[in-house]
């Protein structure tokens, strides 16, 4: 397998490094394009890659392409690349870029897989969901998941629930980040050292995703194990409906997801 990558910034270095680390394919194999050189050529001592000094030099080399660029740059890529493409699989991972819209700018005959990853990437624990479109053998299929997989999971899914993927998923991160840091002013402020708090709540939040994921018990009964008469627990949780927590997570979640689908009308 021979891979491309257009873009080398949060996302694509830790897919770069997510296919390096796992021996997906040797380093050898892959090639980034960015315009940005100084983020290559860290790339290219760190790992041993190949650097493409030009598009067409980068996808004359590759069975695969990755597009790890802003959605806001997705039009002039598309122009760049157009003609030095023919079988490849390509692989975007451009926030709200449909699969009809990549099809309408490179061709429908194009094999085309949309993808939303989310940066715990950076530690090979991203969640994508990633949709296909016609052209997408299942020799193509499986090398994808491949792909996906050595930087974290992956699950197909229909294209038309990409958007709220993206807000449950892409964005999430975020939301988990805030609530740590708002839990660790409030430990802060009780006396708990900074370093010590993000240690207990990023290790209690970590294990209770796991419990979610390999348990297969619906959350509401995790919390009511938790949730003791009288206890410390429910004041916290009484604490959070007063505040309209749950409100506010699914707010964060349907604007996140109606911003996507904007970005898709674009």
């Amino acid at each position: 397998m021979k891979i491309g990558i257009i873009g080398s910034g949060n996302m694509g270095s830790a897919i770069i490094k997510g296919i390096v680390n796992n021996k997906l394919t040797d380093s050898t194999n892959i090639y980034v394009y960015d315009k940005d050189n100084s983020k290559t050529t860290k790339l290219k001592e760190e790992l041993g890659i190949n650097v493409s000094p030009e598009l067409k030099d980068l996808i004359s080399n590759i069975d695969t392409l990755i597009l790890a660029v802003k959605p806001n740059v997705s039009m002039d890529v598309f122009k760049e690349i157009k003609d030095y493409l023919t079988n490849e699989v390509i692989i975007s991972i451009m926030a709200g870029i449909t699969i009809n819209t990549i099809e309408e700018s490179l061709g429908s005959d194009k094999k085309i897989v949309r993808v939303m990853p989310n940066t715990p990437a950076l530690v090979n624990e991203a969640m994508s969901g990633f949709s296909i479109n016609k052209n997408i053998t299942d020799k193509d299929l499986e090398e994808v998941q491949s792909i996906l997989n050595s930087f974290g999971k992956a699950e197909l899914i229909d294209e038309a629930l990409m958007d709220v993927v993206t807000g449950i998923s892409g964005s999430s991160p975020a939301y988990v980040f805030i609530m740590i840091e708002a839990m660790s002013d409030a430990a802060v402020k009780e006396g708990l050292p900074r370093d010590k708090a993000y240690k207990f709540i990023s290790q209690a939040i970590l294990g209770s995703a796991k419990m979610i994921r390999d348990l297969h018990i619906h959350p509401g009964e995790l919390k009511d194990m938790v949730t003791s008469p009288a206890g410390t627990t429910i004041e916290g949780v009484k604490a959070l409906e007063e505040n309209n927590f749950r409100y506010a997570l699914m707010e964060a979640v349907n604007k996140a997801t109606k911003r996507s689908r904007e970005l898709g009308k674009k």
